[in-house]
């Protein structure tokens, strides 16, 4: 136990570092500084080039021996858009509120733990997994912190995400898994022409238009015990073509497919694939999986963050796999995995703030969850 951090200020002062993603330098810095008189050991490297890099990192770890328990988080944030009250990267406190961009996605969330373990007791690991790299393409963040911590023989026990997972009240929801994601473009090729000579072309749209019909009629999976169904959706369409009288040479279309544990991103790439060659013979299809669906089944990890979310606040978490994607899909495969944070309502938002008493409470969850860890 080392004394105390507070948390609203903190919060602050990484929300003042402008860190859109991916992120690097002072918000990392900002970090260190509170972590280091902890006791935490820091580790930070920079990985990836442009455009999807460089990203920074961080992995520390504070004591030896068992029970370890990691907290992720990220950094990075996103644009913050036009339209503000006030300056996104200056963090105010009106009334009982902290704003600035980050404040809830997830700057406050990563205030709050580091709060939590200066007042934690000396013993067990704890480990902080810290990128620059969530809210973008995610290939040098998480992903290569795993691979530092394997080269490194850290291995945690278990590992709690704080992205904002509460709806209404803090403490309401706590998120044991996730859907996967995949994303897929579709390029029909065709060949230019006069739109009053049809025969000397070939148009690419009416074979675009039934690809899409019939995948549009797919019903992947009616979902299960902990997930709802998994869903396609066309996210682009473009033919590019801005004359009135021309046939255009290519039609495209990208996908988003949300799925489940009942599926698996490169089999939905397959089946994508096998109904644009029905239609379109020779097309292009590229995918790219995000990430596989994870369930971390009702346990002893959701157990003990259920009981401090009880302990502090009187309520009970709902366990959910609803919403987007987290870094949590590649935690999981290295240990159980949960996630838990503030109230997400303002999140990615203009104007994006969190109650200073949330930051308080969330600081004492935390707190809650490293003493209940540390005595398994």
């Amino acid at each position: 136990m080392t004394g105390s951090i507070d948390v609203v200020a903190l919060a602050g002062a990484l929300i003042t570092q402008e860190s859109v993603t991916p992120a690097r330098g002072g918000v990392f810095d900002v970090l260190e500084a509170a972590i280091v008189p902890l006791g935490f050991a820091v580790d930070r490297f920079v990985v990836g080039e442009a455009p999807d890099g460089p990203v920074e990192n961080l992995l520390a770890v504070r004591g030896s021996g068992g029970p370890h328990l990691a907290f992720a988080g990220h950094l990075d944030v996103v644009p913050p858009g036009a339209g503000w009250t006030g300056d996104p990267f200056v963090a105010e406190v009106r009334g009982d509120l902290l704003y600035g961009r980050g404040a809830v996605d997830m700057k406050g969330a990563i205030a709050a733990f580091v709060a939590a373990c200066a007042t934690a007791p000396d013993s067990g690991t704890i480990s902080l997994i810290v990128t620059g790299d969530e809210e973008g393409p995610a290939i040098h963040g998480t992903r290569a912190l795993i691979d530092r911590m394997a080269a490194r023989g850290i291995r945690p026990d278990m590992c709690l995400v704080g992205e904002p997972t509460s709806t209404t009240r803090l403490g309401d929801m706590v998120k044991i898994g996730r859907r996967g994601s995949v994303n897929i473009w579709i390029d029909v090729p065709g060949r230019q022409g006069h739109v009053a000579y049809p025969h000397l072309a070939d148009n690419p749209i009416p074979r675009l238009v039934a690809i899409l019909a019939e995948i549009d009629a797919i019903a992947l999976d009616q979902g299960n015990a902990w997930f709802q169904p998994s869903n396609i959706e066309v996210t682009d369409l473009d033919v590019g073509n801005p004359a009135t009288n021309v046939i255009p040479a290519h039609a495209r279309a990208r996908l988003s497919i949300r799925f489940n544990d009942e599926q698996s991103g490169e089999a939905l790439v397959a089946r994508i694939r096998a109904v644009v060659d029905r239609h379109a013979p020779g097309a292009g299809v590229r995918g790219i999986v995000s990430g596989e669906a994870f369930l971390t089944p009702p346990g002893d990890l959701s157990a003990l963050v259920s009981g401090a979310i009880t302990h502090v606040t009187g309520l009970t978490p709902e366990l959910s796999t609803t919403g987007g994607t987290s870094d949590a899909r590649f935690l999981s495969a290295v240990c159980p995995t949960v996630e838990f944070g503030l109230v997400n309502a303002t999140m990615h938002k203009l104007d994006e703030a969190v109650a200073t008493a949330d930051l308080h409470a969330l600081t004492a969850i935390y707190a809650e969850v490293i003493a209940r860890a540390i005595r398994r």
